[in-house]
C-alpha cells in the first residue's frame, strides 16, 4: 500500500520491498516482507507496529541501509540507500555504548572518526549530553550507569552524528515501566526540538499511541502495510495524556487494527486498510500536531 505523501520528495519512501531469508537446509526461502509500499514526510514521528516475527525489524533495518531488500528499494530524500548512511541514525534495542569509553567519549565517538574538529566535537558533547540530561554524569563509564541512562547516551550518541533521520528499533522494550515513561518523554523533548524524521518500532501499543503522529500496522508474516492510523492526540503530550479518554480511545483502535493484522496476515488476497483520515495525517503531520 502506498501511503500518500505531501508535495514533493518524501524524507524516506519504500517502495516495491520484498525480502526473504534463506533459513537453515530449507529450499524455498522465507517471505518476510511482502509488497511494501511506503512514503514519509519530513519532520514526521512514525510508530511501526506488528506482532513478532512480521518484519519490523528487518523494515526498519533496511531504512538504515544495514540489510539490502532482495526486491525493491529504500529511498532517502529520493536517492536509493545503498549500504550505511551518516544521514541515517540507528538505535537499536540492545545498549551499543562502548563500555571502555566514558559518556563524553562514547558521545564524542561518532563525530570524531567523521574527523570533526576538536572545538566542534566538545560543543556537541556538551550539548547532547545536557540535552538529555547527562551533563553531570560526562566522565562515567556505562557500568556506573543504569539502564535508562546509558539508553541516554545511546541517544545523545545518534544526536550528536546529526542524522537527518533517526531510526529506532523497540529502545526501550528493556526498562522498567516508569524508566520507559521518562524516556518516552525525553525522545519526545528531541524530536520536538529537532524536527528530526524519527521511525520507531515497538511492540507497546502505550508507547505508539503516545509518541507517533501515525502508526503503520504490518500483517502477520509475511509482513505486509495492513493499516495506516492517524493519531488524534494533540501536541504536546504529557502525563496527563496518558490517563486520559482520547488515549484510551485511540489504544483501543490500533488494538482492534493490530487483532485484525493477525487474523488477515498471510493472504494476498486480502487488501489492506486504510482510510481517508490516515492518508491525510501521513500526508499532513501539522494535522495532528495543532
Amino acid at each position: 500500500m502506498t501511503v500518500n505523501a505531501s508535495a514533493g520528495t518524501p524524507k524516506l519512501a519504500v517502495r516495491g520491498l520484498t525480502h526473504r531469508f534463506d533459513i537453515g537446509d530449507e529450499r524455498t526461502p522465507l517471505t518476510v516482507l511482502l509488497d511494501i509500499e511506503l512514503s514519509i514526510p519530513r519532520g514526521q514521528f512514525v510508530c511501526i507496529i506488528g506482532e513478532s516475527g512480521c518484519g519490523k525489524s528487518t523494515l526498519l533495518r533496511m531504512m538504515a541501509g544495514l540489510l539490502t531488500p532482495s526486491e525493491g528499494k529504500v529511498l532517502h530524500d529520493g536517492l536509493a540507500i545503498r549500504g550505511v548512511n551518516q544521514a541515517l541514525g540507528f538505535v537499536f534495542q540492545q545498549d551499543a555504548v562502548f563500555p571502555w569509553l566514558t559518556v563524553e567519549r562514547n558521545v564524542e565517538y561518532g563525530p570524531r572518526s567523521r574527523g570533526v574538529p576538536r572545538h566542534e566535537r566538545e560543543r556537541l558533547v556538551a550539548h547532547w549530553c545536557n540535552a538529555v540530561g547527562l551533563g553531570s554524569f560526562r566522565k562515567a563509564y556505562p557500568k556506573q550507569l543504569s539502564g535508562g541512562m546509558r539508553k541516554r547516551v545511546d541517544l545523545a550518541r545518534a544526536y550528536a552524528n546529526s542524522p537527518d533521520v533517526l531510526l529506532m528499533d523497540e529502545p526501550f522494550a528493556a526498562l522498567d515501566v516508569q524508566t520507559k515513561a521518562t524516556m518516552q518523554e525525553a525522545v519526545l523533548k528531541l524530536w520536538e526540538s529537532t524536527q528530526k524524521t524519527v521511525v520507531f518500532v515497538t511492540h507497546d501499543l502505550d508507547e505508539a499511541v503516545f509518541l507517533a503522529d501515525v502508526v503503520i500496522v504490518l500483517s502477520s508474516r509475511p509482513g505486509r502495510v495492513h493499516a495506516v492510523i492517524d493519531n488524534p492526540l494533540r501536541r504536546p503530550r504529557d502525563e496527563a495524556t496518558r490517563v486520559s479518554d482520547e488515549f484510551a480511545a485511540a489504544k483501543r483502535a490500533l488494538w482492534t487494527a493490530l487483532q485484525d493484522a493477525r487474523k488477515q496476515g498471510g493472504s494476498a488476497a486480502l487488501p489492506p486498510v486504510t482510510n481517508e483520515s490516515s492518508r491525510q495525517a501521513v500526508s499532513n503531520p501539522e494535522s495532528v500536531r495543532s
